[in-house]
């Protein structure tokens, strides 16, 4: 909306409010999914209501806003996806790598069966598309345009933190740990590339390759079966403890340098 910047801030609030709440009961509904069984259409239904998902967040923003969504171009969706998924797979590569190198990572064998990675990854579709609408399409957009780039990344990374402290083995430190690594990354991604497709792809393959390929816990919870039957032990700062590798000092200063690249190219083009 061109008139964002120069919306009454009360408009500008409950517009604000409105989207997040209608995004975030989109998503809540769209857990539905969870009480299907894991056959060979879980993974088909879950990358289709991902899909509806996005669909619905454009009709929003022509709704809300009178404009088309921009922040979704078709011509952008499998290079920047793409590029998110290696993203989010080379950072847990790095993250497990140091931990292993350090002696608290080791596999001891093979676990999960094809169909069962399969549904994993397809379920964690939804799981990155739902959390990014809310918190980068919504949240650090409008943000964004009526404050600047960063009140969005700051306001977003630390909500998109707070939000994980009642998962289980939640504490200060693991929601601080998941706002600096993952939320000022993915906004800071969002803002770079100016497409949703990029964070989703970072997201989507952050889950799943620290739950069902490096077996650690992803943000608490128990992600199901994993390629690698991992062995993880040492100290809780290296490990992260029960909360999962997110909650690791290694993740935080990884995740911390890949999110100051982002901002140093944003930087160079002057956007904020």
């Amino acid at each position: 909306m061109a008139g964002i910047k120069e919306m009454t801030i009360w408009k500008w609030l409950g517009l604000l409010l409105a989207g997040f709440v209608l995004s975030t009961l989109m998503y809540g509904f769209a857990g539905i999914v969870d009480l299907a069984p894991r056959g060979w259409f879980f993974g088909p239904a879950c990358l289709a209501i991902s899909a509806a998902m996005v669909f619905l967040y454009a009709v929003f923003v022509k709704a809300f806003e009178s404009r088309p969504a921009q922040d979704l171009p078709l011509g952008k969706l499998a290079s920047h996806t793409g590029l998110g998924l290696g993203i989010g797979l080379g950072y847990f590569c790095v993250v497990t790598g140091v931990m292993a190198l350090a002696g608290c990572y080791g596999i001891s064998g093979f676990g999960a069966s094809a169909m069962e990675l399969i549904n994993a990854f397809c379920y964690f579709s939804l799981v990155a598309v739902g959390e990014e609408i809310i918190f980068r399409g919504v949240l650090f957009r409008w943000i964004d345009e009526k404050w600047g780039f960063w009140a969005a990344l700051v306001t977003s990374a630390l909500l998109f933190g707070l939000i994980h402290i009642t998962n289980p083995g939640g504490t200060l430190w693991s929601s601080i740990a998941i706002a600096v690594e993952a939320g000022l990354m993915l906004g800071a991604a969002y803002k770079w590339s100016g497409t949703l497709w990029l964070p989703i792809g970072i997201h989507w393959a952050w889950n799943f390759s620290q739950g069902n390929i490096f077996g650690f816990g992803v943000s608490g919870q128990d992600a199901g079966a994993s390629l690698f039957k991992a062995r993880i032990e040492g100290s809780p700062w290296i490990t992260g403890g029960s909360f999962g590798a997110e909650a690791s000092v290694i993740a935080v200063v990884i995740g911390a340098a890949v999110s100051a690249w982002f901002i140093w190219q944003i930087s160079r083009r002057k956007e904020y």
